[in-house]
């Protein structure tokens, strides 16, 4: 980081002086962070550039006259000579020195008086401010901290792979717009008109191209385009994936790799220095909605499901009747009254579905929430349950689906909220294999892929077939699908490819598309199979995710240069924008409504 530093502008950085640089005369380029005058032609200044501070002692009044009228966060230029300071700063890498100029130079004079806010405190500003003018706020070494972080996690990525016999190849851009689960961003041709690229969702099928090539090991660190909401852990419009695939593997072969590849850059680079070790805990997918009530379990945290519905369904509560019902025994639970029920709204505005509670005292006596409907079912709770003095229950109810995910919100809510039940310092992975190859759609109602509709059915052609007739309920067919788990937050999903034309059009035939809709939807592909694919694998960990992670932080946001704000807008760029008629024109596009101008 410290080589090469010398430029035309400067001899040392801000953060290289040390004692043994006291007498020299040095050069230093930075920006002017502050000021303190404490007498006449007597101040203090704050110099500061990518690698730290250095403190400047203005003496004379020559250089008085020349940093007083500047504002802060102007790029100057400071040649003077290192001495020993009188007050040290232990808590600084060059609290022990100090420069005394001899000349000031303005390179870049900031021409504001009032800043959008303090650069040293600007996490604690607006968000729309701080989008606005990121590159202000990355001047903040807090904020530019994650970037840097970033970079060195990347890096690390890449050399890794490399090191595990992968080839770094990039993917087209520009491509054809495909089924893959999200909306398209589209870019209109020019040179065809009415037709249009989409920007890759990810490199999916380019990938698996590349197998049926004859390549044996690919990654790139890949830039993907969704047109989709933001969340804390997803961000607008582009987010980057560590995306890998390799030829004449299985599953466990990929999961090999990254138990190789994640656990020491973890563990180098994380919060937390304390990472799984190979192999990772595998958990099915319906252990893991039974047991931990998600898909995504943090498994920091010892809290699991037990199904009470037989116990309960006759107990006189009306929620419960005709439901199923789970409950969530929590341990040693301090938590009053008023507390349990904020959290229990925590997870009603999470998971959209009321919770409820019942707890035992010191005693060990039923009481508060639900308890009348309960007390005479205690001897079956205390079996079922292990019912236990200062034990708090929390109980879902609904259909299957409903009461298992308000459950894992309540994991998710209590765990960390009640003391010895998450040990939080740490990363926690695991696989969730066995997802199911299909299910009903939300908003169609009718049958659709579950995750990645090129996987391969457990089963194979013959699962399938027996679908088709009638003979094997499709939602209970599995995959070879798995996700890559860590603290509760999915970082990849992946799976075993259908390689075989003949399975996949089987496949694609359960949701409606036919042999020519898969041959006109995916040309390539399917051409590329018929002269013959290798079994291939492949996953692909969100690098946005793995930085979240690794640096502590809540929101995505936080951890990429120039950000979108939770409506896919860039403030400080400007973008979505309007665009001329005439480059309109040349695409042969008519806007047929459009959003509001901004007055003023």
């Amino acid at each position: 980081m410290m080589s090469n530093v010398q430029t035309a502008y400067r001899t040392h950085t801000c953060g290289e002086l040390r004692m043994e640089h006291v007498g020299q005369t040095v050069t230093l380029a930075g920006f002017l962070s502050n000021i303190r005058e404490v007498g006449q032609n007597f101040a203090f200044v704050v110099l500061r550039d990518f690698y730290g501070t250095t403190q400047v002692v203005i003496e004379t009044e020559d250089m008085m006259n020349a940093v007083k009228p500047l504002n802060k966060e102007s790029a100057i230029q400071v040649t003077g000579v290192v001495r020993e300071r009188d007050s040290k700063n232990p808590k600084l890498p060059t609290g022990d020195i100090e420069v005394v100029p001899t000349q000031i130079q303005v390179l870049g004079r900031c021409r504001h008086n009032e800043l959008p806010f303090p650069i040293d405190r600007s996490r604690e500003a607006d968000e729309s401010a701080r989008l606005k003018y990121r590159y202000l706020d990355l001047r903040n070494p807090a904020v530019k901290q994650n970037i840097i972080l970033r970079s060195n996690v990347v890096a690390a990525l890449r050399a890794s792979m490399i090191e595990h016999g992968f080839m770094e190849i990039t993917t087209p851009i520009l491509t054809a717009s495909s089924p893959e689960g999200a909306r398209d961003y589209l870019v209109p041709s020019r040179k065809h008109p009415g037709k249009f690229y989409a920007l890759p969702q990810a490199p999916q099928q380019f990938k698996q191209l590349l197998m049926a090539s004859g390549f044996d090991k690919y990654f790139q660190i890949a830039p993907c385009f969704r047109d989709e909401d933001a969340r804390g852990d997803r961000s607008p419009g582009e987010f980057y994936q560590l995306d890998m695939e390799m030829a004449f593997a299985g599953q466990e072969d990929v999961f090999a790799v990254l138990e190789d590849v994640l656990p020491p850059i973890f563990a180098k680079f994380g919060t937390y220095d304390i990472a799984s070790k190979a192999p990772f805990q595998r958990i099915p997918y319906l252990e893991a909605m039974d047991k931990y009530g998600s898909d995504k379990p943090d498994l920091r945290i010892d809290l699991t499901v037990t199904d009470v519905t037989a116990l309960l369904a006759d107990c006189g509560f009306g929620p419960f009747e005709g439901n199923t019902v789970k409950a969530v025994p929590i341990s040693n639970c301090a938590l009053t009254r008023k507390q349990i029920e904020k959290l229990l709204t925590d997870v009603e505005v999470q998971s959209g579905n009321k919770a409820y509670w019942f707890k035992t005292d010191a005693s060990g006596a039923i009481a508060g929430g639900v308890a009348k409907f309960v007390q005479d079912k205690k001897d079956a709770l205390t079996e079922a349950l292990g019912l236990a003095p200062d034990m708090l229950v929390v109980l879902t109810t609904g259909k299957l689906l409903a009461a298992q995910k308000t459950a894992g919100v309540v994991i998710k809510t209590f765990g960390p909220a009640v003391p010895g039940h998450q040990d939080k310092a740490r990363y926690e992975f695991c696989w969730i294999v066995d997802f199911p190859m299909y299910e009903i759609g939300e908003e169609s109602g009718e049958l659709e892929f579950c995750h990645n509709p090129f996987s391969m059915p457990n089963g194979g052609l013959e699962i399938l077939k027996k679908a088709a007739a009638g003979e094997v309920d499709p939602l209970t067919i599995t995959a070879y699908q798995y996700d890559l788990v860590c603290n509760g937050v999915e970082l990849s999903s992946g799976a075993v490819r259908n390689h075989d034309p003949e399975i996949m059009i089987e496949a694609f035939q359960l949701v409606r598309l036919g042999e020519d809709d898969v041959k006109a939807k995916f040309p390539a592909m399917y051409n590329a199979f018929t002269y013959g694919a290798p079994p291939h694998a492949g996953i692909a960990p969100g690098v946005d995710r793995m930085v979240m992670l690794l640096a502590g932080e809540d929101s995505i946001r936080e951890i990429i240069p120039f950000p979108m704000n939770k409506n896919a807008q860039d403030l400080m760029m400007g973008a979505p924008s309007f665009v001329e008629p005439k480059q309109l024109d040349e695409l042969n596009i008519v806007c047929t409504k459009k959003e509001d101008e901004p007055q003023g």
